[in-house]
């Protein structure tokens, strides 16, 4: 898949109200709406950097099983420090419009395990990160929102620095499954480049993949639908790994997904944004006369982010 290219650049050089900044506004908007999901280039960015952070959490995952479990924090959620390998589930396996909307996937485009009842094989390591917003900002401009809406919205939010990491000697055959179908319960997931290959491509260079999650789609009263995406072993992720082991015998085989998720403030009260849930209604109601596939249509209930974010760890077994 081809995704809109973002230049971040362009919205940092420029004067926030010129023709140029307000186009790319827009487009990052659009992108949201029609995909969940963009690639965006800031020249901050530098490939060398990344390549230094998937070293370093190459030789982190690579320790002893009782090392890694020292980093464990449960009683926390796991939102702090590590989560071993088995513990977290995808929440589609236990939620009906999930399963609806795999059933109406082509059977090419659908996940290879539909039920999803195995807790994933990977492993993350969270760290609370400081604020950012700019590409919320972006979004909130694109969409005819005030600019700052969503960055005050996210003031103080959890944000967490994620990577993800799989064994590929333990897990690395074809087909294997390394993340479940589900999606992201935050508002912005951003990921730089693993060493495999996505179906999404992410260009060399300054790019990141973004992906809508599920307190953007609510906020937006389901104008924005967060991304449903999984990970699994496919032949391109096989080719890498032989590659790997004649190129670099000495490191370790794990897949590393450097990931970062961008929360709004635990205490903000989640409730549809009114102007943008009625694009929401009007864009329903021509897909609708289109004689498009449109899914029951869901309640965005108000509550608080914190709540919001309970009610998803519970889901996929983070949370008692």
């Amino acid at each position: 898949m081809e995704l809109p290219i973002i230049d971040l650049d362009l919205f940092l050089s420029q004067p926030r109200d010129s023709i140029a900044v307000l186009q790319e506004c827009e487009k990052a908007a659009d992108a949201l709406i029609t995909y969940g999901a963009l690639i965006l280039r800031d020249s901050r960015v530098a490939e060398s950097d990344n390549d230094a952070f998937l070293d370093l959490l190459e030789d982190y995952f690579a320790q002893s099983q009782s090392d890694l479990q020292r980093d464990e924090r449960p009683e926390l959620s796991y939102q702090v420090g590590v989560t071993l390998e088995n513990t977290e589930r995808p929440k589609c396996a236990v939620d009906e419009p999930c399963l609806k909307i795999i059933e109406r996937l082509e059977p090419s485009e659908r996940p290879l395990d539909i039920s999803a009842h195995s807790p994933d094989p990977k492993c993350r390591f969270f760290w609370k990160m400081g604020e950012g917003g700019d590409l919320a900002d972006m979004a909130a401009t694109g969409l005819g929102i005030k600019p700052d809406t969503f960055r005050n919205a996210g003031k103080y939010g959890p944000h967490i620095l994620a990577p993800t990491a799989s064994d590929l000697v333990k897990y690395g055959q074809k087909d294997n499954i390394l993340a479940g179908f589900h999606t992201d319960l935050n508002f912005l997931t951003i990921h730089g480049r693993s060493r495999r290959r996505l179906p999404v491509k992410i260009p060399q260079g300054n790019y990141l993949l973004v992906q809508a999650g599920k307190q953007l789609e609510h906020i937006t009263g389901g104008l924005v639908k967060a991304g449903y995406h999984e990970v699994v072993v496919n032949d391109q992720t096989i080719e890498v790994i032989e590659r790997r082991k004649v190129e670099n015998p000495d490191r370790p085989l794990i897949r590393i997904s450097s990931t970062f998720f961008w929360h709004l403030s635990s205490d903000y009260d989640l409730t549809p944004i009114p102007s943008l849930a009625e694009r929401s209604q009007v864009l329903r109601a021509s897909q609708i006369e289109l004689g498009q596939y449109v899914m029951d249509e869901p309640i965005y209930e108000p509550m608080k982010v914190g709540q919001q974010v309970q009610n998803e760890l519970k889901h996929i077994a983070l949370m008692a």
